[in-house]
């Protein structure tokens, strides 16, 4: 079981999942702001009104869709993964910075 909890926890599989489903999501509304556009440009004036409404109500759809979905997505993958990483796999604490050590270094040649 620990080997699979590595495999969760230390490689990037939930930084990829979630990268997957925020791009299809995100691949949506592009994909219904390029369907709005065109209709701004009908080939005829009896669709111009018809398409207009339709296609900008995707839009908004769309944009609202993923905007919800990034919530969901930030609030019930990304925090929960991101408690459960710091706590079976702390931070090591960090040793002296490049400064302590080189003050350490000219003290000792000092001497």
């Amino acid at each position: 079981m620990s080997g699979f909890k590595n495999f969760i926890l230390r490689g990037n599989l939930i930084e990829v999942a979630v990268a997957f489903i925020m791009a299809t999501s995100f691949g949506l509304v592009v994909t219904s702001f390029v369907a709005w556009l065109t209709a701004q440009m009908p080939e005829s004036a009896a669709d111009y009104f018809s398409n207009k409404e339709n296609s900008f109500g995707a839009f908004l759809n769309a944009v609202i869709s993923f905007v919800l979905l990034a919530a969901v997505v930030y609030f019930f993958i990304v925090v929960p993964y991101t408690k459960a990483k710091e706590k079976f796999f702390p931070a090591e604490a960090a040793g002296p910075s490049e400064l302590d050590i080189l003050t350490q270094i000219r003290d000792s040649l000092a001497k």
